[in-house]
């Protein structure tokens, strides 16, 4: 009788003993299926931009407006700078071209007068020579003082076309395309020309050049 009670009991504590210990492929599958799932659902997680190579490219672009900013305030306040300066040295321009006339007939006044016929003149032709003389002294200073300069070329200089303008081309001892005559001075302001010399240009000696006088160098203007 004691026999059967403990057969009785063990198969009691068989069938009340817990069926869980054992893992079925079942199991395995579903485990899988879970990982995966959270695997994809981190994948799937939206990530923060990262905000440097944004940061940084706004900070180039602002870098460069700035830079073309300062650029073009140099730029401007040169500009000015140009202006003024050329304000103050081209403002009497107008007022010394209408001068240089006067200079001319004061000029031509004193070279018309013959040294050895004023030597026999009354005193006082011989002073109102000498006043006409100093005023077109005084005439050249004031204008040389404003930045205006007489140009004076001589034969054989070099013909310059941004200081004289040629209107002949002759004959004469002076070597081919320099100065031969000059029938009018110039005058400069600044580094302007403010009335180019009238000059004839030379075309060499008459010899080696023919009928230079006739031909079609007899009248060339070589204005800059």
């Amino acid at each position: 009788m004691a026999r059967d009670r403990e057969s009785e009991d063990k198969m009691s504590d068989t069938e009340n003993k817990p069926q869980n210990d054992t893992e079925t492929p079942q199991d395995d599958t579903a485990k899988a299926e879970a990982a995966a799932n959270a695997n994809s659902a981190q994948a799937d997680a939206p990530v923060a931009d990262d905000p440097i190579p944004k940061l940084t490219a706004e900070l180039d672009s602002m870098r460069d407006k700035l830079l073309r900013a300062l650029a073009e305030a140099e730029n401007a306040r040169k500009r000015a700078d140009r202006d003024v300066a050329d304000a103050r040295s081209y403002a009497v321009s107008s007022f010394a071209k209408d001068m240089l006339d006067i200079s001319d007939n004061l000029t031509r006044a004193v070279s018309a007068v013959d040294e050895a016929a004023l030597a026999d003149a009354p005193d006082a032709v011989k002073n109102l020579v000498e006043g006409v003389a100093m005023t077109e002294k005084a005439m050249a200073t004031k204008l040389e003082r404003h930045g205006v300069k007489k140009v004076d070329p001589q034969p054989g200089d070099a013909f310059d076309p941004h200081k004289h303008q040629a209107v002949a081309q002759i004959p004469s001892d002076h070597g081919a395309g320099t100065i031969a005559a000059v029938m009018q001075t110039g005058f400069v302001i600044a580094d302007r020309t403010l009335r180019a010399a009238m000059v004839a240009v030379s075309s060499g000696p008459a010899a080696g050049n023919g009928d230079a006088s006739g031909g079609s160098g007899g009248n060339v203007d070589m204005k800059a």
